[in-house]
């Protein structure tokens, strides 16, 4: 009975299903990550990134959501021109934007157990949200000074402060549409 049950476990991890929706919220980060408005004062654009992995998270809940960032950072990574402005590559990663891209880990992980551990408090869904921003932030901030020699005034200047306004019409974004989201793939798939 118990291996039955080990096995239906494991099984329902590798789901075709859980897979497909699993890839298909990657290919929406490739669509939108690249998707970039570049500032005259920063080095950093503003990206949908952060919102599509918020998405991402809502949809596939945390730990799937986190892999789907993992395999959007990998894809990158190998070069694909998924990363803002159409870029990709090792370079990408070790530039002065890296840190965000690496980033958006965190942003995965921290509000994906918000969104998994409260499934109907939205207050702690913005509050999870809130707080994976700002490890992305602190993250991507801290690589960016490190790699233009900027002081941490500086980095929050270049690097937080003007999108500030932005992440938060994101993370209302995100709120908004999640949950209808999440609901119609429960409904036209249920995932056990």
């Amino acid at each position: 009975m118990d291996t039955t049950r080990q096995t239906n476990s494991k099984s329902s991890l590798f789901s075709p299903l859980r897979l497909a929706l699993t890839g298909l919220m990657t290919a929406v980060l490739c669509i939108l990550g690249p998707l970039s408005i570049p500032l005259p004062v920063s080095p950093v654009p503003i990206s949908f990134t952060n919102l599509a992995v918020l998405i991402s998270v809502y949809v596939l809940g945390m730990k799937y959501g986190t892999v789907s960032c993992l395999l959007y950072l990998l894809l990158g990574f190998i070069g694909l021109p998924v990363f803002s402005g159409f870029s990709g590559g090792p370079a990408k990663l070790a530039g002065p934007t890296g840190g965000y891209l690496i980033g958006f880990l965190f942003l995965a992980l921290i509000a994906g157990v918000f969104l998994d551990r409260f499934p109907k408090n939205y207050l702690l869904h913005v509050a999870g949200m809130i707080l994976g921003m700002a490890v992305c932030y602190l993250f991507g901030t801290l690589w960016l000074c490190l790699q233009m020699q900027l002081d941490l005034w500086g980095g929050l200047m270049a690097g937080v402060i003007p999108y500030l306004p932005g992440d938060a019409v994101k993370i209302a974004a995100a709120i908004l549409v999640g949950p209808v989201l999440k609901k119609a793939v429960r409904r036209a798939a249920p995932v056990s």
